[in-house]
Order: structure tokens, then sequence, then C-alpha cells
């Protein structure tokens, strides 16, 4: 229920009278107006809707969408509410507004709606006759453009009204409308036959922009006949949805008198296609001066348009291309005389184009240049064409070297001329020239330094190098150049086991930005030979990133060699010698002091701690000697062939007392066959290997010889105690000189740290290998091979 309500009084009597006249109450509901009423609801979305015309009580419905009904009480609608202010309403929610006592608008006894939003249907005497009504059961459902919508239908809904009027007062003068249309029938046919002949687009609509009259010039550029779009909406028709409403606008414009100049729209065809129309319009009046029609005329410009925004396309495009350019983009007549430079071009010479256009171009070349201008304009116009380099003064002094490319170009009606294209290339020139004297720079640089130098790119070739390291590694340059320099120099560790490149410290200086220091790797000669090296990689960076690598190398083959004499002496001074020696001066010091005199017992002991330090002496030096002649290869083995299991019992007979002292059995197992050896060294071998074994075993446990067949060319001698085992971190050391598995084993057990280097060296020479496999707390067994047959011989080696 609406709690304000109108009162009967002078103007709604005025409002009602006009409604009888409309005699809309006691007609039948109008096609037309669902017509309406459903566009409203679809451009909406509301689920209820209707067209009502209000009497004193009752809001009667010519059309009704989503409910059933023909008529509700008007004090029970939103409706009052637009009829007393005259104007369209837009109600979010029912129940927020203090106007909607119950809260809602009931359309029947089942629907409650709470979104409302109205629309007048207001006559030509400005008399509220009923309204266009949208409903929603949801609230905040309708938003204000939405009222522009119902307001628009709303007025087609009175326009039809209007018209259903006018029909009626039409139909009862008809008898004096006919004599008047027999009349304008002929003349209406003399207007369509003329309309119809000619070229222009016409067309004649109505008020509301329905199409009235629609010549065949439309017919023809529409590809719509009149008969199907008569009646129809012009804007909707022949308009895209995204210029409907600047259509709308310039038609309201048209229709009101106020659109005097020519306008221009795209018209949609029936085939899909946009042409471009030029409109004029005019309006035509009744008598009364009230516009029936307006009337627009046409033309296809759609080619006309095409042309020319071809032309400003094509007229920006090219300039966009000359003066963007970065080049000098120029024309001269053929006496060289400019016509025209682009901006850039001007500007790089300090001058403006409209300084230098009109002067000729010679002036602007130094005078010691100048000779050949001659030739050009000769070859230009001769040939058509001309390429080559060309220096300009520029406004300050300087010189600017362009390289060019001219050609000559004829067009009808118009004197020849020169269009010429170059590039600025004097940094580039200057860039060469101080490139070509850092080359000479770098290569002396290289020629002159002693170390090894070479450069390599981010895939590993070789792009440069210098005269040392090409001597160090025995190839020429035509043989390294672009050879991949880890395959090349860089592809084994010094024992000849492959060197992964993704290892490589080279390769992975690439991803640092600091040189990376090298001093324990080795480079192989061409001869297949390796040396030690120490380098230093260094990333070449270009604009923050890595374009490169340079690799500083030298031999230190030398070095090493001297760096090892020198710490084995200073080894062999500092552990060996010293402490026998200074064992040896307090034993015979005590005796010579005569601290002892009184103690013969403790004179004797002093005794044999001297000959035993003596004796100590004497096992060094012979060590260190053997241990030099293996390594100089002044040692000669002399090979013999004799059975594996004498060989071993000799080596075992030679250490019987030393395991009688210590309580140790020694065993022999040896599977029959052959060793060819030299007897001596290799008893030396055992012989140190059994005495070790004598030394680190608890008393009364056993000491294994064992001898077995390795494939067809090899034995293994294996060499086992039950020791206390050598830890981990020791194992791959107590094959170096003067390496004990503890320092205190020196002094208590006698050795000189050299027996297990000796060992490998003699091992080596045979071309054998040693090795250890311990477990602490439970032995060791040390293992070397030796061959079987003469024929089958590994190659010896030194090292």
């Amino acid at each position: 229920m609406i709690s304000t309500l109108s009162a009967m009084g002078h103007d709604e009597a005025e409002r009602l009278k006009l409604l009888l006249q409309h005699e809309i109450l006691d007609t039948p509901p109008d096609p037309a107006f669902d017509e309406l009423l459903d566009l409203a609801t679809q451009f909406t979305r509301a689920p209820y809707g209707y067209i009502g015309f209000m009497d004193a009580n009752r809001i009667w419905f010519k059309s009704h969408h989503g409910f059933d009904g023909t008529e509700l009480r008007r004090y029970s609608t939103a409706c009052e509410l637009v009829l007393a202010q005259r104007q369209s309403i837009l109600v979010p929610d029912t129940g927020r507004d203090p106007r909607f006592t119950d809260g809602f608008v009931a359309l029947t006894p089942s629907i409650a709606c709470r979104s409302y939003l109205g629309a007048p249907l207001v006559d030509s005497h400005g008399a509220v006759l009923g309204t266009l009504a949208l409903l929603s059961d949801e609230t905040d459902f309708f938003r204000p453009d939405h009222l522009r919508i119902a307001e628009t239908l709303s007025r087609q809904v009175v326009t039809r009204l209007e018209y259903y009027n006018r029909m009626r007062i039409q139909d009862r003068s008809a008898r004096a409308r006919q004599r008047v249309e027999r009349a304008l029938t002929v003349e209406r046919n003399f207007v369509s036959a003329v309309l119809d002949t000619m070229s222009a687009l016409v067309l004649v609509l109505d008020t509301s922009g329905r199409i009235v009259r629609f010549n065949r010039s439309c017919e023809e550029i529409s590809g719509y006949s009149f008969a199907e779009l008569v009646g129809r909406s012009f804007i909707r028709e022949m308009f895209s949805p995204e210029d409907r409403e600047r259509a709308q606008q310039l038609f309201e414009q048209a229709r009101q008198g106020a659109l005097q100049e020519t306008w221009e729209m795209r018209w949609r065809t029936r085939g899909g296609g946009v042409r471009r129309i030029a409109w004029a319009s005019t309006t035509l009046a009744d008598p009364a001066g009230e516009v029936n029609f307006v009337i627009l005329t046409g033309m296809d410009v759609t080619l006309q348009v095409e042309a020319q925004n071809a032309l400003r396309l094509s007229e920006t495009r090219y300039r966009q291309l000359v003066e963007g350019s970065l080049g000098m983009v120029c024309t001269h007549d053929v006496e060289g005389r400019l016509l025209s430079i682009n901006a850039h071009a001007a500007e790089s010479l300090g001058y403006t184009s409209e300084e230098m256009a009109g002067r000729k171009l010679v002036e602007f070349i130094p005078p010691q240049h100048r000779p050949g201008w001659a030739e050009y304009l000769k070859a230009i116009n001769e040939t058509g064409e001309h390429q080559g380099m060309l220096s300009l003064r520029r406004k300050d002094g300087g010189v600017c070297v362009i390289t060019y490319r001219n050609k000559l170009v004829h067009f009808p009606d118009m004197e020849p001329f020169v269009l010429g294209h170059g590039v600025d290339v004097t940094e580039k020139n200057e860039a060469e020239h101080r490139l070509r004297n850092l080359t000479r720079q770098r290569e002396s640089i290289l020629g002159s330094v002693g170390d090894g130098i070479f450069g390599m790119d981010m895939e590993g070739r070789i792009t440069f190098v210098n005269r040392a390291a090409l001597d160090m590694v025995g190839y020429e340059e035509e043989e390294v150049s672009g050879r991949d320099m880890h395959a090349l120099l860089h592809h084994s560790r010094a024992d000849g086991t492959p060197y992964p490149v993704d290892l490589c410290p080279i390769y992975k200086a690439r991803q640092l930005d600091s040189p990376m220091r090298v001093d324990d790797e080795v480079f192989w000669h061409k001869d297949g030979t390796c040396f030690p090296v120490e380098y230093v990689a260094c990333p070449l960076v270009d604009n923050g990133r890595v374009s490169g690598i340079v690799i500083a190398f030298q031999d230190i083959t030398e070095r090493q060699r001297l760096d090892r004499m020198k710490d084995e002496f200073i080894s062999t001074v500092s552990h060996e010698l010293r402490t026998p020696l200074t064992s040896l001066r307090a034993a015979l010091g005590l005796i010579a002091g005569g601290a002892l005199q009184r103690r013969p017992e403790k004179v004797q002991q002093m005794f044999d701690v001297a000959i035993g330090n003596c004796d100590r002496l004497v096992r060094l030096v012979n060590d260190i000697l053997d241990f030099e002649r293996l390594g100089s290869g002044k040692m000669q083995l002399q090979y013999v062939q004799m059975p594996a299991r004498d060989l071993l019992q000799r080596a075992v007979d030679l250490q019987h007392s030393s395991a009688q002292k210590a309580n140790i059995t020694l065993r022999v197992e040896a599977e029959p066959m052959d060793l060819w050896v030299d007897a001596d060294r290799i008893l030396q071998t055992l012989g140190n290997l059994i005495s070790n074994a004598i030394k680190f075993s608890p008393a009364g446990a056993d000491v294994l010889v064992r001898a077995s067949v390795r494939g067809k060319a090899e034995a293994v001698i294996e060499v086992r105690d039950h020791g206390r085992g050598i830890p981990p971190e020791k194992i791959s050391l107590i094959f170096e000189r003067f390496q004990q598995v503890d320092a205190s084993d020196s002094r208590a057990m006698g050795g000189t740290g050299l027996g297990l280097a000796i060992c490998r060296r003699i091992v080596r020479q045979h071309g054998g290998q040693i090795w250890v496999e311990s477990e602490v707390g439970k032995g060791s067994s040390f293992f070397f091979t030796v061959a079987r047959n003469v024929a089958v011989l590994p190659t010896a080696s030194t090292a």
C-alpha cells in the first residue's frame, strides 16, 4: 500500500478526460505494446513488467510480462508515485522506502516485488496516462541507465497511442480524406518514381526513427529491400551496436532541426560489410508546424574515404620513414643542389633542414675530398645510380663519413632529381681504427710475454694463442685455432684418466666474475705426453656478460722437480736423520761422561741403543740410495722366470728369525704358476711388506703370503696380517715417502718411512700395481701384481 494518495482534483479530471479521448481502456490488448514491453524486459532482464493505464481507481494492463492479470487497484501500486511526481522513478528496495507501508509491491497474491522502475506514459498534452513499469523480487535489481531505456520505450507507447488516435480521427473523416488521398496518390507515385531514379540515397523517417521511405539507391547500397525495412528502426537496422548511440544523437538533432551540417556515419550492409555515407537532413512539418518526418539524403563516400585514408597513411608512413630514419635521406637536382634533407641528418651535421636546403652539396665537402665530386655527378647522370663513401664537414669543423647509395629518379612532368640514402659510419671507422691499434698492441704483448696465453669463446673453442703457448704444447697456430680447448689440451688427468669437461675449472670460470687459479693440473703436448701447469682462467666480461675466457699458464715441471728435491731433503734431515743421531749422541754422551761407570748393565744398554741407531741410519741411507736409483732409472731389472711358491718361500725364510722373536707364524699359499720378475727386487718388496706385517701384528697372530692367478697375463701377490689396521684417511698416503700411519712408529718400530714408497716403485718398474685393503682393528692386506709371462709383460713405469 502506497502511503501517499492522490486526491481527485482539476488536473486528475483533465487527465481522465484525455484518457477517455484515447479510447484505450475499452480496447483489447495491442501486440505492439507486447513488443515494446518485451524489449524493456530484455534490455533490463526484469522478470516482471506491464504497460498500464490508470483511471480513477484502477490500473488496466494492456500488456504484462511474467504474471497473469488484467488490472490492479491503483493505490496499491508504485505507479501512483509516478503519477504524483510526473516523472520516472527507480525504487531500489521497497523494504527500505517508507512510502511502501507493506515493504513490497504485490502483483498477485503470490508475487511480492522489492525493486521497482516506472516511466510515465505522457501524451502530447503533458498528461500522464499510465506507466511502463518493470519489477523484480530482488533488491537493487535496476541500474540508472535502465531508466533511459524505459523512458524511450514509454515514448514509443505514447507514439503508438497517438498514432491510434490519429487513425481513429482519420477513420471518422475517411470520406473527406479519400478524395485527398486520390490526389496524393498521383503525387506520391510521381515522387516515388523520382526518388527511385535518383543516384543519391533518400530516406524518410518518422519522428521515432522508423523507416517510412527507402529509395532504390538505398536498396542497392544496403542490400535490403524497402519492403523488408519499412516501419523498422533505421538506427537498429542500419548501424552496428557501437555506432548506434552516436547515430541516435544525430537523429535527435536532425529531428529538432538543429543539425545544419553534413555528417558522416558507417552504414552496415546486409552482407556484413560497412559503407561510409555522408548525410544531410531536413524536417517535414505539418501546417501546425509539428515535425512529422525527417528526410535524410546521402552519398556513398566509402571509396573516396578509403582513398583519402590510404593517401594519408602513405604520406604518414613516408614522413615517418624519412624523418624517423637514423640515416641520411636527401634529394638533390642533377647539379648537386640540395632539394631536401631529413632532420636527423641535418642535425648530425649541426644544421637544420632549412639551412641546408637550396645549397650545393659540394659546399659541405672538405676541400681535400672535393676532386671526386665531378666524377660523382657525371656517373649519376650517365648510369642513373651511384654508391660509395662521402665525407661531409660539420658546422663545428669536424668531418662526418657517410656511406651512400643514390639513384636518379624521373617522374612525368617533373625535372629529374637524385634520391639519396646514407648511413653515418664515422664512429664505425674510428672504432675500426682503434680496434686495429688495440689488435697490434695485443699481439705485441702476447708475443713478448714468456707465459703461455690463449683465449676461448663460450663454446670452448680457441680464439687466439701466443707463441709461448704454442711452443709449450708443440702445435702451430693453425692447428689449434677454432679447436675445442678441453679436448685438445686438457682432456685427461696426469694419471691418464679422462677429465670430464663439466668438472674443468676453466669452464667453471664462465659462471664467475673473478679469476680462477689452479696449480695442480696438467696440459697435454701434441706428442701425447703431459706436463704440469699452473694457470689462471679469467672471464672476459662484455657489457656485464661473460663472452669468453683468457687462460695464462706456466710449465712448472722444473719447479716441481726442484720443490720435490728440496722437500725430500728437508724431510729426510728433519724426520729421519735427526732422531737416530740424537739418540746416538745421548747414549755416547752418557758413556763418555762416566755417569754409568758403576752400572755396567746400563753401559751395555747404551751400546745397544747406539748400535741400533747406527743400523737405522745405515738402513735409511740404503733406502734413500735405492729410492733414488729406482726413481732415476739407474737400477736395471734382471728378469728371470721362477715358480711363485719358490719366490714366496724364500721371502718368508728371510723373515723367519724376526717372526720367531715376535711370536708370529708365517704361512705361504701359492697357485702353481711361474712369475717373470727380478727376483731380488721382488724379494725386497716382499721383505718390506712381511716385515711391516710382523711389526704391526699382535703376538701369536699369523701372516699369510699368497700368490694367485689374475687373468691370462698377471698374478696377484698378497701379504695379509691381523694387526691394528690402517685408518681410511691414511690409505692414500702410506705409499708416499716418509709417511707413517702413526708418527711414533718411526721411533717404536725403527722404520725409515721409505719402505712402502720403494715397494711401489719396484712394482711399477715391473709394470704392475700395488694397493692396500684395510679395516681398523682387523688387519690389512697388501696386494701387488706381476707378470706371468715375458710375452705379455706390461710397460714399466718409474713413477
